[in-house]
């Protein structure tokens, strides 16, 4: 009479089934982490949009860039593969809630997201200058913490402090009167919105290291009268002393002088990324020229009249 065999603890198939859960388990926690950024921008912009009438329904994640720490860096690296669509311009102002209970003095750590922080150095250092400022995720991560007691203060919203019901031990804070923040749609390729008359085109340049080419690429905006109101350098990556700029222009890629501009540049660059043109609401800067006196010649003389 044979012995029975003894079965094996745990079979094969248990086994790779275990593996592939954990796999699973892996990518969603990479999933997360990654893209967990986005959600927030996108969690923060429809509170901002519910103010001021931005629509999200394109799909789109949004940047901004304050007017004392300029763009934030991280945000570049996403919005140079996509097109800009719209843009909303919002005044500045922070809340500082506190645990209840607590007094200024008392306070010893405050919690606030970094670009945050930056915008109310100065009032920190003269109302808490014993503190200790802990970075945060975002304005609301700063109002949890002090919810959930890893910080005795934080720099957050009204919004913020209203929803997480703490007390409010200063409002309206900020270092500079006129600090405005630029939020900016960006989404998919696609084709712009129509033009306005109150646009703003934006392009990322790439040219070659030799001297005289930034200035060459710039000329290109100056002789056609277009108004550039952001240029912002930011390194390659991929050779010493080799830059992309970032610039930002009055008027819409339908107006000729911007049109007529982006072919020069196309020509004259190593590499041009267009970003995309969207209404601003108002105008801000000098608007570009219409057609000219110039045009107008030319095409007289292509159809033959007297020029």
């Amino acid at each position: 009479m044979t012995a029975p065999l003894n079965k094996p603890r745990n079979p094969p198939y248990k086994i790779a089934g275990l593996v592939a859960t954990l796999v699973i388990a892996v990518v969603f926690v990479l999933v997360f982490f990654q893209f967990r950024g986005d959600f927030l921008s996108r969690t923060q912009l429809t509170v901002r949009a519910d103010r001021s009438g931005l629509s999200m329904d394109t799909g789109g994640k949004v940047t901004y860039n304050g007017v004392s720490v300029g763009r934030v860096a991280a945000v570049k690296e996403v919005v140079i593969k996509e097109k800009r669509q719209a843009e909303l311009t919002l005044d500045v102002a922070f809340s500082v809630v506190i645990r209840p209970g607590l007094t200024a003095a008392d306070v010893r750590r405050v919690a606030a997201f970094p670009v945050a922080a930056a915008q109310v150095r100065r009032w920190l250092t003269a109302n808490l200058p014993n503190a200790e400022v802990v970075p945060t995720n975002s304005n609301a991560a700063a109002a949890v913490d002090v919810t959930e007691g890893r910080a005795d203060a934080g720099i957050t919203t009204a919004l913020a402090a209203d929803r997480y019901q703490l007390p409010e031990l200063a409002k309206g804070i900020v270092d500079e009167p006129n600090a405005r923040t630029r939020f900016v749609l960006a989404g998919p390729p696609g084709r712009p919105p129509a033009r306005t008359s109150a646009d703003r085109t934006s392009v990322v340049l790439r040219i070659d290291n030799r001297p005289g080419a930034l200035v060459a690429a710039l000329t290109e905006f100056g002789i056609r009268d277009i108004d550039l109101t952001r240029i912002e350098s930011r390194p390659t990556r991929t050779e010493l002393g080799t830059y992309m700029f970032f610039l930002d222009c009055v008027g819409h890629i339908d107006d000729n002088a911007v049109a007529e501009a982006l072919k020069a540049l196309h020509r004259r660059c190593a590499d041009v990324r267009y970003l995309g043109s969207w209404p601003t609401g108002s105008v801000t800067g000098a608007v570009p020229p219409e057609m000219d006196e110039a045009t107008r010649w030319l095409e007289r003389l292509r159809e033959g009249k007297k020029p």
